[in-house]
């Protein structure tokens, strides 16, 4: 798929890889008894560094200042670029910062139940719509969609290749999604072509994953891609994503295998710390997905398992020891059905289920 920018016009901040850490503000001495007094206070209190020198009497700026004021007003044009905090921070297209205030009202969040394979469909309080994967069956996709009224999406993301994870994105694809994300190795199969004919024919713009921030709605989409070195395996390229809705979070990684999981923990992705109110049972439940070390790092209180009838032995015992060890709530489509959690912004939520 050819990269372009991120193509939202109202919803989208796309950022680096940022550590977190701000550089340390230096101190310097204030003059005293000067009217540039008042004014060095404040920049102290925007924590830059500035100096400031007073006027010989005539109660005209110097050069010097001139210079000061200058310097500045760029350094707070590039902190509010840079932002801060665990992920860093960012401008919408609109102007409006996207750090601000406590969201209202829940995002909703649905583990569809489409057999073997993984569909999640999510919409924020303001009604932007999020696929993540399809499953298998355009049918049954088709079913959900016109169950839950969806007729747009807003963002559509693959998080592989594999016909369990897209299939139905190709009935996903008449609702027009703005932008569609994916890890960049591309299927040779036909229905891997059906789908990007049918995205194309909607006019939807493709990006490969690249750790981009997206705001749906009051609902922040972090981007987490694939670690460097994974190959061309499609499972261990898979591409997760971390939701945050105020404090409620939630993590979900595809069909991720031990490699990929293991080296983004070496990495120390921020996206993957716990705790997580929500996590999406890694590949499905296989005894090659989910390990202590990485269960360790997320931390979540509840884990739904995308699973239906397979010859795989999904999900494993060794998964599901695994989970009960740790006090993590199971939840399983095959058993549950359609599973669905309503989050609220302090990090309280409600589950219901179809069975």
């Amino acid at each position: 798929m050819s990269r372009e920018k991120l193509p939202y016009e109202d919803d989208t901040v796309s950022t680096p890889k940022e550590s977190g850490k701000k550089p340390a503000a230096k101190k310097t001495p204030t003059p005293k008894k000067t009217a540039a007094k008042a004014s060095a206070a404040k920049t102290a209190s925007a924590g830059k560094k500035t100096r400031s020198t007073a006027g010989k009497g005539r109660g005209r700026p110097s050069s010097s200042d001139l210079l000061g004021l200058l310097v500045l007003g760029l350094t707070a044009s590039l902190a509010a670029c840079a932002g801060g905090g665990l992920f860093g921070g960012g401008t919408t297209d609109t102007g409006k910062t996207d750090t601000a205030t406590t969201p209202t009202g829940q995002v909703t969040i649905r583990f569809l139940d489409v057999g073997q394979g993984d569909a999640v469909l999510i919409r924020s309080p303001e009604g932007k719509t999020m696929l993540y994967d399809g499953g298998r069956s355009a049918d049954r996709m088709r079913e959900h969609m016109d169950t839950y009224g969806i007729t747009k999406v807003d963002l559509m993301v693959a998080s592989h290749g594999d016909a369990d994870h897209v299939a139905g994105l190709v009935a996903a694809a008449e609702a027009k999604p703005t932008l569609f994300i994916n890890n960049g190795i591309a299927p040779t199969t036909q229905t891997w072509k059906r789908l990007v004919d049918g995205l194309e024919a909607a006019g939807t713009k493709f990006q490969k994953a690249n750790n981009q921030v997206i705001n749906l709605g009051s609902v922040k989409v972090r981007v987490i891609d694939p670690p460097a070195g994974m190959g061309k395996d499609q499972n261990e390229n898979s591409i997760g994503i971390r939701l945050d809705f105020g404090n409620f979070h939630a993590l979900m990684t595809g069909d991720s295998e031990k490699p990929e999981t293991q080296a983004w923990l070496e990495e120390d992705r921020p996206e993957i710390k716990g705790p997580f109110q929500l996590y999406k049972s890694v590949h499905h439940g296989a005894a090659n997905g989910d390990h202590a070390a990485w269960l360790a790092s997320v931390r979540p209180e509840n884990v739904v398992i995308g699973v239906g009838p397979n010859n795989y032995g999904h999900p494993t015992k060794t998964a599901l020891d695994l989970y009960k060890q740790n006090g993590i709530r199971i939840y399983r489509t095959d058993q549950n059905g359609t599973v669905t959690f309503a989050g609220n912004s302090d990090g309280t939520y409600t589950l219901t289920a179809d069975r």
